[in-house]
């Protein structure tokens, strides 16, 4: 029997780690935000590849401000912006919740940071939801290796996102609470 809270979720939380601390996103942060994702090596094997132009990457934040469920991921040791998440599309109903639209400035990749991010976020998520997916882009090898090495599990299939009117491939990992609750 899952145990959840009797409070609705919060899906902007404060998140203290190690090295990161994650907070709700606000308007303010958009300039040193977009100077974080101005860099188009982030956004290479993205299926938007352009997300680093100042209009796309603009959409894409005021979405995330507009969701209220979007995350400023800041360096501890300096108090510098060095990327995002967001959890989206919570289904009470199917007792899961999307992680996703993270991005990491370059000197943050192939470390510990995302793995960081993503235990704090699974963490809090897992307080009202069994599973946590994450829609990844086909080709992003990137990303699929970094989901790999947190534990998802690739589910069969794959699904079309429609994002700028183009429908796009992507596959989901998903990492459920009795998984984690078994290795941990």
């Amino acid at each position: 029997m899952t145990v959840r809270h009797a409070h609705p979720p919060d899906w902007q939380p404060i998140l203290v780690g190690e090295t990161v601390l994650l907070r709700p996103t606000m308007a303010d942060d958009w300039k040193e935000m977009y100077v974080a994702a101005s860099d188009p090596l982030i956004w290479a094997v993205h299926p938007v590849r352009e997300r680093y132009k100042q209009p796309l990457f603009r959409e894409n934040f005021q979405t995330g401000l507009a969701g209220r469920m979007m995350l400023t991921i800041i360096e501890r040791s300096t108090g510098a912006i060095i990327g995002t998440s967001r959890y989206h599309g919570h289904d009470p109903e199917k007792s899961e919740v999307e992680i996703g639209w993270t991005f990491l400035v370059r000197r943050h990749w192939g470390g510990r940071t995302n793995r960081e991010v993503k235990r704090l976020m699974l963490d809090h998520a897992f307080r009202w939801v069994d599973c946590v997916y994450f829609r990844v882009g086909d080709m992003n090898w990137r990303s699929r290796g970094a989901m790999e090495k947190i534990g998802g599990k690739l589910r069969e299939g794959l699904i079309e996102v429609v994002q700028n009117g183009v429908a796009m491939p992507y596959v989901v990992y998903e990492i459920r609470r009795e998984d984690v609750a078994a290795v941990a």
